[in-house]
């Protein structure tokens, strides 16, 4: 999986830029504010995924125009070249939103496009990964699952929007005539869904698990070892009871207190948990263990291993933990941020800078 350019008009800082990237190491320096995570941000969106800052469609936007635009061709050695667009706005579309374009023909919502090109992003708030909210752990595994399998977006947009529903009636319940059938319908979607997320979730993990665990030893130097342990409310073929176990509960609660919406994955360090007992050192170690098992996931699945868009994340790490990441995606093309160029005196790749919202030779 390559990209090999990509034009970008009107997005945040940047009123227009040409990104050739290298075939494998691309550096983009230049001061905090200049627009070096904008442009990884533009190449994060060719997936058909959200800002991984979580921005939202508006901000993205450069300041008074109307419309934005990113495009280009990308490699994959199953399907040769295919030509992206993503245009967030209304210019190639009457709606709202990120639009798609794939070798000239409208692919819809830019979600309808994930899987053709893959990427994963590792940046300084991927720590939250380790002492973040539950929520901020579901949502990388949702998010590398939706690269994976386009159907699992499907699912999971159902799943959340029964959620919401279901959610509104517990609110109303007294006022609302025939809740309890109304909650009973929804119970027998949400059991449905929900059994198809938990499973792609442990199917994912399954795998994910050991080459993180595998990483950090290397990392390490085998002095600690790093564990996976998906918390879920539910045994697999028990959802449906459990939602009708809740009942009650979730009408005291006024919203929905079963389901994966609540599962959690635990980070755990020699048997203790890392949200409670893991270093500044060791949450960096965790975070870029699992990054890399990430990818290699994505390897195994599509084929194609994904572009790696590292934003900003070796001045977190120590020499040696730079050493390790930049030998790790040697070879495969990886695309750098950093204030300090002297971090990569040594290594041979595509050296450029941004200004001002514009990108300049290094």
């Amino acid at each position: 999986m390559r990209l090999k350019r990509l034009i970008i008009c009107n997005y945040r800082n940047i009123e227009s830029a040409d990104f050739k990237p290298g075939e494998e190491l691309t550096v983009i320096t230049g001061a905090n504010g200049q627009g070096k995570t904008n442009l990884l941000e533009a190449v994060w969106l060719l997936t058909g995924a959200k800002s991984f800052r979580g921005a939202k469609d508006p901000q993205l936007i450069r300041q008074g125009q109307q419309f934005g635009v990113m495009e280009g061709p990308i490699e994959r050695e199953d399907r040769g070249e295919i030509w992206l667009r993503i245009t967030i706005g209304t210019k190639d579309s009457p709606r709202p939103g990120r639009t798609a374009k794939m070798n000239g023909a409208d692919a819809g919502r830019a979600s309808e496009i994930a899987g053709v090109f893959t990427a994963v992003v590792f940046e300084p708030g991927d720590l939250e990964l380790v002492k973040g909210s539950p929520e901020r752990r579901r949502r990388f595994i949702d998010a590398a699952l939706c690269q994976l399998y386009p159907g699992y977006l499907a699912t999971l947009r159902r799943y959340s929007r029964l959620i919401a529903q279901k959610n509104s009636l517990l609110k109303f319940w007294e006022r609302t005539p025939g809740a309890a059938e109304m909650c009973d319908a929804f119970d027998a979607d949400l059991a449905v869904q929900g059994e198809e997320i938990r499973r792609r979730r442990l199917a994912f993990l399954s795998s994910l698990g050991p080459l993180a665990q595998k990483n950090y030893e290397e990392i390490s130097s085998g002095s600690e070892a790093l564990g996976l342990c998906y918390r879920c409310g539910f045994e697999a073929g028990t959802l449906a009871e459990a939602l009708a176990a809740s009942r009650m509960a979730d009408r005291r609660a006024g919203f929905c207190t079963a389901g994966p919406h609540r599962d959690d994955l635990e980070l755990v360090l020699d048997g203790r948990p890392a949200k409670n007992f893991a270093s500044q050192g060791q949450q960096r170690s965790a975070v870029l263990s699992i990054k890399l098992a990430e990818a290699a996931v994505a390897a195994e699945v599509t084929g194609e291993h994904p572009v790696m868009l590292l934003d900003d994340v070796l001045s977190e790490l120590d020499p040696s933990r730079q050493e390790y990441l930049l030998t790790r995606v040697r070879c495969k093309q990886t695309i750098v941020t950093a204030c300090d160029s002297s971090l990569f005196h040594k290594a041979a790749g595509v050296m450029l800078r941004m200004e001002g919202g514009r990108l300049l030779e290094g």
